[in-house]
């Protein structure tokens, strides 16, 4: 894994939707994770997105995307979801609060989630999907 270096200077990031995404959050990972990143390619880690798990590892993942950036690709082999993605982070600086209990609008997530959703809401229970 590629060392994220946290002691960068704080870059914002604007994102009107991260409060459209995620409507309540009830419970997350304590203290959040920093994600490993590498082989993802879009620059910023949207409000919304899977975050995965490595079982051999227990390194925390974004939820790799299709070529085209357009729609998320296939769960790698060795992973299980582990959450949503709580607010928007940039690659560089992949800090990442995790859902795990709370309401997200699957209709205002950064990709589409009709092919994962039954298998995210299974992984998942305590996570409200709902399309507001």
């Amino acid at each position: 894994m590629a060392a994220a270096n946290l002691v960068n200077d704080a870059k914002a990031v604007v994102s009107g939707e991260d409060n459209i995404v995620i409507v309540d959050v009830f419970q997350s990972i304590r203290g959040g994770r920093t994600l490993d990143v590498a082989g993802f390619t879009p620059d910023v880690i949207k409000a919304g997105h899977v975050i995965i798990k490595e079982t051999a590892t227990g390194e925390y993942k974004p939820m790799p995307v299709d070529a085209d950036g357009t729609a998320y690709a296939e769960l790698p082999s060795d992973h299980t979801y582990a959450g949503i993605e709580i607010n928007t982070v940039l690659k560089t600086l992949p800090m990442a609060g995790i859902l795990v209990r709370g309401t997200v609008n699957c209709k205002a997530a950064p990709y589409p989630m009709n092919s994962i959703l039954a298998a995210v809401k299974t992984a998942l229970p305590l996570i409200d999907f709902r399309e507001d």
